[in-house]
């Protein structure tokens, strides 16, 4: 399986909104890991966000877009209360956020593949550290940063209980 991952352009908006909604679709009849929400998270506005920003990335397999992350230097609130093993200013820091990988590509390495194009454009980048945050009950996504190399900090509150959402656990991986 060849994969390509790119920087994502206002032309990729409605395949990546067709991507969010086709996995909030899937979680919605299945199980629903992450809590997310069509219409509520992610959405065509958080790819565009990304997409202004530049720090929204897509990955593609034979031109089709099969998922996508959004890694950039914004924490969550709650990243305040982890004690990190790298202490700086988030401009050595990548967070990632978003990660999607279409319900037709899961269990075939995507996500994995998206967390290895993160470390590397870290490295690129001169980044320290990668940081991220994930629902205490979305055991796949635990397993694919633990398998990933990436360490428990915490569990915290990221003030997202009014959508079910109360404990998060926060990782970390030095570069």
């Amino acid at each position: 399986m060849d994969i390509k991952i790119e920087h994502g352009v206002y032309s990729d908006l409605n395949e990546i909104e067709n991507l969010y909604n086709d996995l909030n679709d899937s979680l919605e009849v299945g199980v629903n890991y992450p809590g997310w929400k069509k219409g509520v998270y992610p959405t065509r506005n958080n790819a565009k966000e990304g997409i202004k920003n530049n720090n929204l990335f897509i990955a593609r397999i034979n031109n089709k877009i099969i998922g996508s992350i959004i890694l950039n230097h914004n924490p969550e609130k709650g990243y305040s209360y982890g004690k990190w093993k790298y202490d700086n200013d988030y401009t050595s820091i990548l967070v990632v956020h978003t990660l999607v990988v279409h319900p037709s590509f899961f269990k075939k390495g995507i996500g994995y593949k998206l967390m290895e194009f993160a470390e590397n454009y870290g490295r690129r980048n001169n980044i320290k550290s990668i940081r991220l945050d994930v629902y205490e009950k979305n055991i796949p996504a635990i397993k694919l940063y633990e398998r990933c190399g990436y360490t428990y900090i915490s569990t915290v509150d990221l003030g997202l209980e009014s959508y079910g959402l109360k404990w998060f656990k926060l990782y970390e991986k030095l570069l």
